[in-house]
């Protein structure tokens, strides 16, 4: 687990600050649950022996017995909310949701034990118009973060429960005729979650794994007509695609669609964005049967993209743009006010007010310190005539003064034209 100090909170916000105005447009609203939930509901939707369940989730035993676990995805929670709040009741919604989650995984490059995700999801909509926009969304945030040529999307269909369980006998029985090729991992998963071995990153096993029945050859006809109108549709968006006929996904809750996004820009393949469609879950909660699909995206991973392409606008630094400096303490109540007036008259202006009074000379170094632009200084001439000194602190330019009435209007042209 880390922390996110202030030089970073900055990128996180313009990340942040995106990804709301995205789903806005899109129509999804908000949704905010707790990070603790019952144990039960991670259990009964991710699936007794999948690894979060059985190796990482942080789960304890509050005072009253109670097992409680601390999230370790967004999906089921949203699940649960929007069925305790009857949010599905004969209704569409189109949720999104950003918050800590939390794996006792071993962590890696861009992962961290209390990470963040955002993700949405959709219920209530069962064609693949609506996997669809899901994917179109996802597609608009990489073109708006400049990441669009850097990521690949990857698409497969799981099919019904009923064709994929068909599926699985015929491939344990592969796997049981090539036991000796399947690693520790494997041996272990092939009584509990066999599928999953098709995604395993076992250099030894890819010959082996290559020649694997696929399941895009055992699909119920529903789930083909359903995954070639999906691609119909991304392929009239204009929106590349690879089918990847062992991406399986590691949650027990999906079935038909599923997708990642992916990149090398980190090094070794790596994913960004992971969703699909997940209609039985709702139901298997409890509530009634609800077409839901959905997507989950790691902001730690995605900012370490950001960072590692240069793709990191200057606006995003939130670096200051002005720091009022009384020159003396006699000067600092008219600059307090000076600086609360600008505030007021120029509300995107980025100002700091020297406090902690000291030297002059102390208080040029405070301001050359704090990374802004300009320095506005304040001092018994200045004061006497009504004016302000104006000092740029980034380049060779001779200091304006300027009548304390005009601040206003020249500090906004040269900001303005500074972030263009």
């Amino acid at each position: 687990m880390n922390d996110l100090l202030p030089g970073q909170s900055a990128l996180w916000q313009y990340f942040e600050g995106t990804v709301e105005a995205l789903m806005k447009r899109y129509g999804y609203a908000e949704i905010r649950t707790p990070i603790v939930e019952q144990t039960a509901l991670f259990a009964r939707s991710i699936g007794e022996v999948t690894d979060i369940v059985e190796k990482e989730m942080y789960t304890f035993e509050d005072r009253n017995g109670d097992s409680l676990t601390l999230r370790p995805e967004g999906t089921a929670s949203c699940v649960r909310a929007a069925m305790e709040h009857g949010l599905l009741h004969n209704q569409a919604q189109r949720l999104w949701y950003q918050g800590a989650m939390f794996r006792h995984e071993r962590p890696q490059k861009g992962r961290y034990r209390q990470f963040h995700q955002v993700g949405l999801e959709a219920f209530g909509l069962e064609g693949p118009d609506i996997d669809a926009e899901v994917i179109l969304l996802s597609a608009r945030l990489w073109q708006e973060l400049g990441l669009i040529e850097h990521v690949t999307l990857e698409l497969n269909s799981l099919g019904s429960n009923e064709a994929r369980a068909a599926y699985r006998d015929k491939l344990v029985a592969y796997f049981e005729q090539h036991r000796d090729q399947l690693d520790e991992d494997s041996l272990r998963r092939l009584s509990s979650n066999p599928l999953r071995i098709l995604d395993s990153k076992n250099p030894d096993m890819a010959p082996m794994l290559a020649d694997a029945p696929r399941l895009m050859d055992h699909l119920d006809d529903a789930s083909r007509e359903h995954f070639e109108g999906l691609t119909a549709l991304l392929e009239a968006a204009g929106i590349d695609y690879v089918i990847n006929p062992r991406l399986v996904r590691g949650l027990d809750y999906y079935c038909r669609t599923v997708f990642e996004w992916t990149t090398t820009a980190l090094g070794s393949q790596g994913t960004v964005c992971a969703g699909g469609r997940y209609d039985g879950l709702v139901e298997q909660l409890g509530g009634k049967p609800t077409p839901a699909v959905g997507f989950a995206m790691g902001i730690e991973r995605l900012i370490l993209l950001l960072e590692t392409l240069d793709l990191v606008p200057d606006a995003a630094l939130d670096e200051l743009d002005l720091y009022v400096l009384p020159m003396d303490d006699g000067a600092t109540a008219r600059a307090m006010l000076l600086a609360e007036r600008l505030r007021s008259e120029l509300p995107a202006l980025r100002l700091q007010l020297h406090c902690g009074g000291g030297s002059f000379k102390s208080r040029i170094k405070k301001a050359d310190r704090s990374g802004a632009r300009l320095a506005l200084l304040l001092g018994e001439d200045e004061l006497a005539q009504g004016r302000a000194t104006l000092k740029f602190l980034r380049e060779e330019r001779d200091q304006l003064s300027l009548s304390q009435d005009a601040l206003a209007e020249t500090l906004a042209a040269l900001v303005s034209g500074e972030r263009a």
